[in-house]
């Protein structure tokens, strides 16, 4: 039988001296237990940093209740079922769309500057990067004869088409793809008048895009670097 335990004998001891020999049980208690250290981990931070810890963990509450209450964006599928990039009925009025097109006429006339009089590639790779909403164009060439002939103003630019406002207040989605659409720009007329001098009147400066070349968004285009190269299209 097992000699009685010491009432102030470790529980540590008592436990092993059933499974061990009594010398064994011993050595096992005095080298593993007894001996050992035991190393303590602070479980809160020291006094003088006790203000600063309060102060961050208000600060990361607040970042947690600003992330929680603000609401995610939209995304392309939503904005489309909620018609965010639709005009509406009462807006697509060619008369609302003027003041636009005459930004527009302005902004075009800045990034041609000079190339606005000879034309060429210069003026073909600013044309490449441009923003056309506000521009009033003119389908001369299309796949689709009945497209041929629809003038207005473009109030959307998206990737593969063009939403055109017709003097008739109607909204026209004209495809890029197999289209040629024309637009003219009033610029000063620099011819020397004959009693010397330069007149003042506006001559108009005709364009021609190819819609296979402006099969990007309008915010693409602007960062893209286009280089000339043949088209089998053309």
């Amino acid at each position: 039988m097992d000699p009685k335990p010491k009432k102030d004998q470790p529980i540590a001891a008592i436990l092993l001296a059933r499974a061990h020999d009594p010398d064994e049980a011993t050595r096992i208690f005095t080298e593993k237990v007894q001996q050992r250290p035991l190393f303590l981990a602070p479980s809160s931070p020291p006094p003088s940093d006790a203000r600063a810890a309060r102060r961050r963990a208000q600060e990361k509450k607040k970042q947690q209740r600003k992330k929680a209450l603000k609401p995610r964006p939209l995304s392309s599928t939503q904005r489309r079922r909620l018609g965010l990039y639709d005009v509406p009925r009462a807006g697509q009025r060619h008369a609302l769309f003027e003041p636009l097109h005459q930004l527009w006429l302005g902004y075009v006339r800045e990034i041609l500057g000079s190339e606005a009089y000879t034309g060429g590639e210069g003026a073909a790779a600013k044309l490449a990067s441009a923003d056309f909403h506000g521009a009033g164009v003119e389908v001369v060439r299309s796949g689709c004869v009945s497209r041929v002939g629809i003038k207005g103003i473009v109030v959307k630019d998206s990737k593969f088409a063009f939403e055109i406002v017709t003097r008739r207040d109607r909204v026209k989605l004209v495809p890029k793809e197999g289209t040629v659409f024309r637009f003219e720009v009033p610029v000063p007329d620099l011819r020397p008048k004959e009693g010397g001098g330069q007149a003042q009147e506006m001559s108009r400066m005709v364009f021609e895009i190819h819609g296979e070349q402006f099969q990007f968004r309008s915010a693409d285009r602007a960062s893209r670097k286009f280089r000339s190269h043949f088209s089998k299209k053309l």
